[in-house]
């Protein structure tokens, strides 16, 4: 079942390559420093994976719809550079979009249980 929230989330892994997490981690806080005042931006975390030392994965929240997402800030010239520095930090990037159903103990979504 799916609720019409008109909010997308992004969960991403990052792959990285060995001893350029740091320079990594470095690329995308400046990223996200950057589309942090976009106005359908919601929220981000960023976290290391305990058991994957080499692995960051991030976590946002936008409004809007997937299609709206790629359509509006995949452009953004930020993230040209961005995805330009990719090849030399990261082995692999696993997308997926969510859409939130249910949300307890925080109100970063827009759905209510």
């Amino acid at each position: 079942m799916s609720a019409n929230t008109n909010q997308i989330i992004l969960n991403i892994r990052f792959k990285v390559k060995p001893g350029k997490k740091e320079s990594f981690r470095d690329s995308l806080f400046s990223m996200i420093n950057n589309f942090r005042n976009e106005p359908t931006f919601v929220n981000a975390i960023v976290s290391d994976d305990l058991d994957n030392p080499n692995d960051l994965v991030i976590y946002e929240i936008w409004q809007g719809t997937r299609e709206s997402w790629i359509q509006e800030e995949l452009p953004k010239p930020y993230r040209s550079e961005y995805e330009g520095a990719l090849t030399s930090l990261i082995d692999d990037r696993i997308i997926s979009w969510l859409e939130p159903v249910g949300e307890w103990g925080s109100k970063l979504t827009s759905v209510t249980r």
